[in-house]
């Protein structure tokens, strides 16, 4: 048994308040302290984050900045071990400075001599074949490495990483909990009840520069609710883009009080946990953001994906489902008739996919797992 503490840090996408990647850092930070619990040792996690006073605060735990060279390295001197992930890290795609940024963190660790280990990641895109020789060299000397879906596994053998094993895990937000303040959500969700609409939640983000996904977002909703009384509920995970462009959508919806619908949104949530209820609350949840999807299917609320990146469908497939439609060609009436259809046959949705989701929550923990074990093992 470990006789002190394991000081372990953690690098991502931290403090941007991006509530999916929060929320990844909330289930990497849980997953990690139950199971040191169950191993009987004491791990104190160190977040790299652009935020550090807002992550402690959030989080409770310790936090450096990210870009502060001198502080990362003391940091890992002062480490026994580096996670990096998870989230979508090692891709190009919207900036080639990614790449290069999370592989010197874990080169740091490694010349310091610390274990790394690679936290469900989804690598991908990687449009510069520059990069996978730097991939393959980092990834080799990791302890562990697990991808979040076997594509990502793919591009990895494809870049020829011949580690010993490459683990393939559900995305650890699968295994975050909803928060234990029963009586702070009651508060919170008072007024969503009281008018027994199902509610559907919205996440949607910038990503046409024309505007033709959210314009036919705003269709497909519209046709919703002039056929089926719901309350569409607007949830930005990122802010404030995702806000500006729910309020671009509720625009474009114009007045629907004549249908006997409603519309809101869920204003200026950053806590993961807190948008996890909003999530579950749901009868059906109509998302472009990753992870308000697996929101939704880890407390069994049907996810209709909308399509930018390929993360999105690889999630999909993984409970039975393929998105409506992509952001560069989405058909309004498709939306508004699987949407319909969604909520008809929601229990039929829950007992088909019951089984696959229970065994997504449960690997969801086996980096956590993987992790603890080893830190038994070296001390």
């Amino acid at each position: 048994m470990v006789a002190t503490a394991q000081t372990i840090i953690i690098s991502g996408y931290y403090g941007f308040r991006n509530s999916g990647d929060e929320a990844v850092l909330k289930s990497i930070l849980t997953a990690l302290e139950e199971e040191s619990h169950r191993a009987g040792i004491t791990v104190k996690p160190v977040v790299l984050s652009s935020d550090p006073a807002w992550t402690e605060k959030m989080y409770g735990v310790a936090a450096v900045p990210r870009m502060s060279l001198g502080e990362v390295r003391k940091a890992i001197k002062n480490s026994d071990g580096l996670i990096s992930g998870g989230g979508s890290l090692l891709q190009d795609a919207t900036s080639p400075k990614s790449i290069p940024y999370y592989l010197a963190i874990l080169k740091l660790a490694q010349w310091a001599g610390k274990p790394t280990f690679v936290y469900a990641q989804g690598i991908g895109p990687v449009q510069r074949k520059i990069f996978y020789p730097m991939i393959r060299s980092v990834f080799q000397r990791c302890e562990y490495v697990s991808v979040r879906d076997k594509q990502s596994a793919a591009l990895l053998d494809n870049m020829k990483l011949r580690h010993p094993s490459v683990e393939v895990v559900p995305d650890p937000v699968m295994g975050l909990p909803l928060p234990s303040e029963s009586g702070q959500a009651h508060k919170a969700f008072a007024e969503l009840d009281q008018d027994e609409l199902p509610i559907v939640g919205v996440s949607v983000r910038y990503w046409d520069k024309e505007h033709r996904d959210l314009t036919s977002i705003a269709d497909g909703l519209k046709k919703l609710a002039a056929e089926r009384r719901v309350h569409l509920r607007f949830l930005p995970f990122h802010l404030p883009d995702d806000e500006q462009a729910s309020k671009m959508v509720m625009d474009l919806l114009g007045d629907i009080k004549g249908t006997g619908s409603r519309v809101s949104m869920c204003n200026q949530v950053t806590d993961p946990q807190q948008m996890l209820l909003e999530v579950s609350r749901c009868s059906l949840m109509i998302g472009m953001r990753l992870h308000s999807l697996i929101y939704a299917a880890s407390h069994q609320v049907p996810p209709l994906g909308i399509s930018y990146d390929p993360k999105i469908d690889h999630f999909l497939s993984r409970v039975g489902s393929q998105p409506v439609g992509t952001a560069e060609a989405l058909n309004g009436r498709k939306l508004a008739d699987e949407a319909i259809r969604l909520l008809n046959d929601r229990d039929q949705w829950i007992e088909s996919q019951g089984a696959a989701i229970a065994l997504l929550k449960s690997e969801a923990r086996l980096p956590a797992q993987h992790i603890i074990n080893y830190l038994c093992r070296k001390g």
